[in-house]
């Protein structure tokens, strides 16, 4: 991913829901001016979700989630209504394709009781009124993907459901002062993708940038000698995780430090959980089963972080025979209540809904939930001093 490119964790997701052949793709295709899904008379085309990220006026950056039909029939029907229901936690909002030959049908109100339920903004879009005529309805409004008739207005609909405009918190920039040096620790390792920084480390580095103050990125293996030849102090060292009991012995103890994943979990808004959360790895016993979730796919190294090296630090750590299972990319497991921790990445792949629908589910199945860099830090001794730049949080909680 470029550095000008919007991650799609930063993007509205826009999900398209309905029936088999109400025309959700072919409105998809009117609305993006793209043929971004197979379009059939024949019922359940659309057999998996598709993804597009693009721009989409006047909301700009969006991700368009193309889901099948709702009323899918049989086993394979089963898993692909499971699908669309895994859509509704990390869309930020929703069109409710009707087919407006027939009506809403109970397929529809379902739809409609989940947005509610999961409080998704939504508009219905009737279909096919180049057939019916325009009619108008208190809960959205006449279209003809055929013709492309009020496809403007849709889109304006849309646009009007989430507002872009509402501040998000920073990252780290809102803690900086202009001119402030901030030193970023990154290795460069076997699981360091070749060629490229990882999302967060580009993320905290535009941040510092848009805050007026300056980065200087190094390797683990370099910080030290960096910090003896700096000109000036810096105003603070962000490591990976990974590296974070060495940057701690190598960086003095009047310079603050943390680490990209526990800023992340602060961006996405369940910092404060994580450092509960870690309270219960001094419960852990035998036989415990803990969950490690990745919000991103990726190929696995020899010593990669999620499926080896936590593990290790774990078991260590709590003298324990754990039960450790591990999950990936958008797949997250339903029933939490056989887990007796859950440690999840910083989250940069996943939309803040998605995140916030995980930690529910958490918090619902009365499961202690965490992130890689808040356990790590607090295993290593080091969770007191990585809060530090967080005064509140640190007198709240430790």
């Amino acid at each position: 991913m470029g550095l000008n490119e919007t991650p799609s964790s930063e993007r509205v997701h826009i999900g398209f829901f309905g029936r088999r052949n109400a025309g959700k793709s072919s409105v998809v295709n009117a609305v993006t001016g793209q043929e971004l899904s197979v379009v059939s008379e024949v019922k359940g085309t659309t057999t998996d979700p598709v993804y597009k990220s693009m721009e989409l006026l006047p909301m700009g950056p969006v991700v368009i989630i193309d889901t099948p039909g709702f009323d899918d029939e049989g086993t394979l029907g089963e898993m692909r209504v499971r699908k669309t229901k895994q859509i509704l936690n990390r869309a930020d909002c929703a069109v409710l394709v009707v087919d407006g030959t027939i009506g809403k049908t109970e397929a529809d109100e379902e739809l409609i009781r989940l947005f509610e339920e999961k409080k998704i903004p939504y508009v219905v879009a009737y279909n096919k009124c180049d057939l019916t005529g325009k009619q108008l309805f208190p809960d959205g409004l006449s279209v003809s993907a055929e013709e492309g008739l009020f496809i403007h207005e849709l889109k304006e609909r849309i646009g009007g459901l989430v507002n872009t405009g509402d501040m998000k918190m920073r990252i780290v920039g809102d803690l900086l002062d202009p001119y402030d040096l901030v030193v970023l620790v990154i290795p460069i390792d076997k699981a360091a993708p070749k060629g490229r920084l990882i999302l967060p480390q580009q993320q905290v580095m535009r941040d510092i940038l848009e805050a007026g103050g300056i980065s200087a990125a190094v390797r683990d293996t370099e910080l030290k000698g960096t910090l003896e030849k700096l000109g000036k102090k810096p105003a603070l060292v962000i490591t990976d995780s990974q590296a974070f009991e060495q940057v701690n012995k190598d960086t003095p103890e009047d310079i603050l430090l943390t680490s990209f994943s526990i800023l992340m979990a602060r961006y996405k808004g369940f910092l404060e959980d994580a450092v509960k959360g870690v309270a219960a790895l001094a419960e852990l016993k035998d036989g415990d089963r803990i969950l490690i979730s990745e919000g991103c796919s990726h190929h696995r190294q020899c010593d990669d972080i999620g499926t080896v090296k936590l593990p290790r630090w774990l078991r260590e750590f709590t003298g324990k025979e754990l039960l450790i299972e591990t999950s990936s990319g958008r797949e997250f497991p339903e029933d939490l209540s056989v887990y007796r921790l859950i440690i999840h990445c910083g989250g940069c792949m996943l939309n803040e809904r998605e995140m916030e629908y995980r930690r529910k589910c958490a918090a619902d199945a009365n499961v202690p939930f965490t992130n890689y860099g808040t356990a790590i830090a607090h295993m290593k001794g080091i969770l007191k001093r990585s809060l530090k730049i967080f005064p509140h949080l640190e007198e709240k909680l430790l």
